[in-house]
C-alpha cells in the first residue's frame, strides 16, 4: 500500500471500491469477509470499509434502536453483534436509505474496529481510531494525525 496522508482525503467525502479482502473477527468467527468492499475517504479521518451485506454473516447481527444522521450519507442504523453467546453493542452500522450521491452504501455495512476482535486491510491487522463515534480503520501506511483523538471534534 502506498502512503496517504488522511489530510489529502476529501471533504465532502469520496466513495471508492477496495478491491483488497477485508476481514472482520468476533469472538472465534468470521463476521464479515469480502473482496467487493467499498472505502470511505474524508478529510481528517481514517478509511470507513463498506462490506456488502452478502458477505457480513446476518445471523450475527441484531439490529437496535441506535440512529444517527450523516449530512453526506443521510440516517444510520445500528446493529449488535452476537457470536458464541458474546455481545458487542452497536458494532456496526449502516445506510439502509443513503442520499443519492452515495446510494452504493445501500445494503452494506461498515463494523467498528475497536468494538470487534480484529479487522483486516489485506494481511495487515488494523488499528481503530480513536474515540467512540467514529469507526475508521488504521493501517500502516496512513499518515495523520486523525480525527477522533480528545479535542478534536471541532476540526
Amino acid at each position: 500500500m502506498k502512503q496517504e496522508s488522511v489530510w489529502d482525503y476529501p471533504r465532502p467525502p469520496r466513495l471508492e471500491p477496495c478491491p483488497e479482502r477485508l476481514r472482520v473477527e468476533f469472538n472465534g468467527e468470521m463476521a464479515a469477509d469480502t473482496t467487493r468492499a467499498y472505502r470511505l475517504l474524508e478529510t481528517s479521518h481514517p478509511p470507513t470499509y463498506y462490506i456488502p451485506r452478502e458477505d457480513v454473516r446476518l445471523e450475527f447481527l441484531q439490529s437496535n434502536s441506535t440512529r444517527t444522521f450523516c449530512e453526506f450519507k443521510g440516517e444510520a442504523v445500528y446493529w449488535d453483534l452476537t457470536a458464541g453467546g458474546r455481545v458487542s453493542k452497536a458494532a456496526a452500522w449502516s445506510y439502509p436509505s443513503p442520499t443519492k450521491a452515495f446510494a452504493a452504501l445501500r445494503d452494506h455495512l461498515a463494523f467498528y474496529s475497536q468494538r470487534v476482535d480484529a479487522c483486516y486491510v489485506g494481511d495487515e491487522r488494523v488499528q481503530p481510531q480513536e474515540g467512540d463515534f467514529y469507526g475508521g480503520w488504521i493501517t500502516s501506511n496512513l499518515v495523520g494525525p486523525f480525527k477522533g483523538v480528545p479535542g478534536s471534534r471541532g476540526w
